[in-house]
C-alpha cells in the first residue's frame, strides 16, 4: 500500500546579508537556529536551519545567505508565501512586536481563518497564521518570545502558478494530498492531518515568471518517514513521468528533488537521521559543522565565511 507524505519537512529559501538573517529569524521571530552548516553544492556558502527546539521536520525554515545577493524576483513557477502556524489570540502581540522593530504588517483573513502578513529582511513574504490546540512540546526555552506567543510549525505554504491542474494532479496523485477548500482561483491541498503543512494553489494566468535570489524560495520539501518511503515516493514521481534525482546524502536527512509542472522545485526528504547526530541538542547550531567530504578543508572554507553573531553568544562575533 503506497503511503502518502504526512507534510512540509522543510522549506529553504535564499537571503542578503547573514547577519541579518539570524538577527530577524533568531531574534525577531524567535525561532531557534538548530544547525549551522555550508551548503553542501557551494561549501563556501552558509547553510543556516531555524527550527523548534531540536529542529523537527516541519518547523525547518532554512536559507542560503550570500551577502550582497540580487533580489530575487517574485513570480509564476515558485512558492510565494512561507506561513507559520501561532497559538490563537496572539496577532495583536505580534503585530506590536513586528510594529516596534519597524516591520509593516497587514491583517487578512484566508478560508476563515485570520492571519498577519509581512516581509523579512530581504523582502520574503510571511504570514502567521492562528491555530488553536498548539502543544508547547518544542518550544525552545531559550526563545525570546513566550510559549503563549511563540512560532510552533508551518501552517504551509503557497504556489503561485500560471495554471494548477498538472501541479494539483501530482500533489495528489504523488505527495498523496487531498483537495481540502477552493476560493475563487485558490485551491488549498492537506496531508491527512492539516496541521502537519497545507499548500495552496494560486492560479495566476498572467504572472510573470519568477526568478531565484535574495527574497526568493529555493525549494518546497516532503516529508517521507523513512527510506522505503522515499523510495516509494520516488517512484510515483516516476510514474507520474517527471525526472527526479537519485537519492542525495544531505547529512541529517536523505534527498530526492524533481520539479513539479508548474516549474516548483519540490524535494522528498527523510525524517531521519535529525539535527542531535552532531551536536547535543543544548548546543544546537553553535559550532559551524560540515560533512565529513568537506572536514579536510575546513580552513579554507572558514576563510571564505563571514563571522556571525550567534544567539545566546553575547556581542562577540562567532569566527566561522
Amino acid at each position: 500500500m503506497q503511503q502518502p507524505t504526512s507534510g512540509i519537512h522543510h522549506i529553504t529559501a535564499i537571503a542578503g546579508d547573514p547577519q541579518r538573517n539570524i538577527d530577524f529569524y533568531a531574534g525577531t521571530l524567535g525561532l531557534r537556529l538548530v544547525k549551522r552548516t555550508v551548503n553542501f553544492d557551494d561549501p563556501g556558502t552558509y547553510h543556516f536551519y531555524y527550527g523548534d527546539r531540536t529542529g523537527q521536520p516541519g518547523t525547518l525554515l532554512t536559507f542560503f545567505p550570500w551577502a550582497g545577493a540580487f533580489p530575487g524576483r517574485v513570480g509564476a513557477g515558485q512558492a510565494t508565501t512561507v506561513r507559520y502556524a501561532v497559538p490563537s489570540g496572539s496577532l495583536s502581540w505580534w503585530e506590536d512586536r513586528l510594529g516596534a522593530q519597524g516591520v509593516v504588517t497587514v491583517r487578512g483573513e484566508r478560508f476563515g481563518t485570520p492571519y498577519l502578513g509581512f516581509a523579512d529582511p530581504d523582502g520574503m513574504a510571511l504570514e502567521l497564521v492562528e491555530q488553536p490546540g498548539l502543544d508547547d512540546l518544542g518550544v525552545n526555552p531559550d526563545s525570546p518570545i513566550g510559549a503563549a506567543q511563540a512560532i510552533r510549525r508551518f501552517h504551509g505554504t503557497a504556489l503561485t502558478l500560471r495554471g494548477v491542474d498538472a501541479t494539483a494532479h501530482v500533489v495528489t496523485e504523488v505527495l498523496g494530498l487531498t483537495l481540502q477548500s477552493v476560493d475563487g482561483a485558490v485551491q488549498r491541498f492537506a496531508p491527512a492531518d492539516p496541521a502537519l503543512g497545507v499548500v495552496d494553489l494560486i492560479r495566476s494566468p498572467e504572472s510573470r515568471g519568477g526568478s531565484l535570489g535574495a527574497g526568493s524560495v529555493h525549494h518546497v520539501a516532503w516529508r517521507a518517514a523513512d527510506a522505503a518511503q522515499q523510495l516509494q515516493l520516488r517512484g510515483r514521481v516516476l510514474g507520474y513521468p517527471l525526472q527526479v534525482t537519485p537519492v542525495v546524502d544531505r547529512q541529517y536527512f536523505q534527498s530526492i528533488y524533481f520539479r513539479e509542472p508548474g516549474g516548483v522545485l519540490f524535494e522528498v526528504a527523510t525524517d531521519g537521521p535529525g539535527f542531535l547526530i552532531d551536536e547535543p541538542v543544548e548546543s544546537l547550531g553553535q559550532a559551524l559543522k560540515l560533512p565529513p567530504q568537506y572536514e579536510g578543508s575546513r580552513a579554507a572554507i572558514e576563510s571564505l565565511l563571514a563571522p556571525v553573531t550567534l544567539p545566546g553568544a553575547g556581542q562577540t562575533p562567532v569566527e566561522a
